[in-house]
């Protein structure tokens, strides 16, 4: 009775065989998913890859199950009767499409494995491959796309790529950023110019921070108030930035900050003021050896020693200079292998500026930062030893005491 309902209504049969095809393609997607990739999993649970949360997330294993329904639907379609041919091409083609997707998806998986992987390993923050492996990705999707085009337009894959000749110019104009990317990658990669974790700093880009990440298209700065900033990364190549990856190795961050001192203050010592002065510690040395200098060149001036002008003589500005460096050079803080340096530089119209110049132990920010300042804080409170000012323009409050001065009927 139902083969002769079957042969009396012909749909029926096929509309049976669709739904057998479909239990089938159920079954089979139950028996991989259910029993083999649970046999599967519990066998990968032995070995390193599965007992690594962080590598299974990925899902290789499950994505290449969800081949299965696809292959069962490709090889039953045909045993499916009364079809018409192009609906059973049609599906059939379909059909192994969705199979190339997911195999494309799976090694696309498999690669941010690789990734993970590599990124465990130490040489990892020296060359960071993440950029290779987007266009890897990249480069299976796009193989996998023709493959499905030509799956669907059941065409040779052949006919496709020899179209792609005419076709060159319009790629390149779709994939130019991805093309400038990938050279400024490697152009970054072979010359070491950033790695993960350098402070680099991109004024045009408003970027002051640590680098996170390198990727194909972009490099990550986590700026200092841990906001990101995402920098096409073919702007390191053609636009100049700091990288602070130097300062970080050596051990030692340079202080280089000026004291403006007041001109007017500027003067020759005394005797009793070189005596008070040589009673200190860090110049007894220096002064000593200068006034035995400046003893042998003035006794050789005979008569013209008379006249003060003629004479060597110290001076309140050198001397403090001398006690600066010595100070940096016995700060228990400041790297004594690197220079160390108190200079006069070109007197202005804010004063004359002595600026020192030396490097900390350390390249902590906030070290470094309270060691410079603990340095200045002793400087400006001990130049008052030396009977010099520190040159500052006038403040609201120096006017209102000339203002008073003057009201008083003093010297304006």
């Amino acid at each position: 009775m139902p083969t002769e309902l079957i042969e009396t209504y012909p749909l029926i049969g096929t509309a049976m065989a669709l739904v057998l095809l479909a239990l089938a393609a159920l079954f089979a997607n139950f028996v991989v998913k259910v029993l083999l990739l649970r046999l599967v999993n519990r066998l990968v649970s032995y070995t390193a890859y599965g007992k690594d949360a962080e590598l299974r997330r990925h899902g290789v294993i499950e994505r290449l199950a969800n081949v299965m329904p696809a292959l069962v639907v490709s090889a039953g379609i045909a045993l499916v009767p009364n079809l018409p041919e192009f609906l059973v091409i049609v599906v059939r083609n379909v059909a192994n499409a969705t199979i190339i997707l997911t195999v494309a998806m799976a090694v696309s998986a498999s690669f941010n494995v690789i990734d993970v992987i590599y990124h465990r390993r130490p040489q990892a923050r020296l060359r960071p491959m993440k950029g290779y492996i987007q266009v890897f990705k990249i480069a299976i999707y796009v193989v996998a796309a023709l493959l499905m085009l030509a799956t669907l337009l059941d065409q040779s894959p052949l006919i496709l790529l020899s179209g792609l000749g005419a076709m060159a110019a319009v790629l390149i104009l779709v994939f130019q950023d991805t093309l400038l990317a990938l050279v400024a990658g490697i152009q970054i990669s072979s010359t070491d110019m950033v790695r993960v974790g350098d402070w680099v700093e991109i004024p045009g880009q408003r970027a002051d921070g640590a680098v996170i990440a390198i990727e194909l298209h972009t490099v990550k700065v986590q700026n200092w108030d841990k906001t990101i900033t995402t920098v096409p990364i073919r702007k390191l190549v053609t636009e100049p930035f700091i990288n602070w990856r130097g300062m970080q190795e050596s051990g030692g961050r340079r202080i280089k900050r000026a004291i403006h001192i007041d001109q007017s203050s500027i003067r020759f010592l005394s005797q009793d003021e070189l005596d008070r002065l040589q009673a200190i510690g860090l110049l007894e040395h220096y002064l000593l050896k200068k006034r035995e200098e400046q003893s042998e060149w003035n006794a050789g001036l005979g008569e013209r020693a008379k006249i003060s002008a003629n004479t060597r003589r110290s001076t309140n500005i050198g001397t403090f200079r001398a006690y600066a460096e010595a100070y940096l050079r016995n700060h228990p803080h400041i790297h004594q292998g690197m220079t160390i340096m108190v200079r006069q530089l070109a007197p202005g119209p804010d004063g004359l500026p002595i600026e020192l110049y030396a490097f900390t132990d350390t390249v902590a920010w906030v070290d470094y930062e309270g060691i410079q300042a603990d340095i200045f804080d002793h400087l400006y409170g001990v130049l008052s030893e030396f009977d010099l000012r520190v040159f500052q323009n006038p403040a609201g409050h120096d006017m209102q005491r000339i203002g008073a001065v003057g009201e008083s009927g003093g010297p304006a």
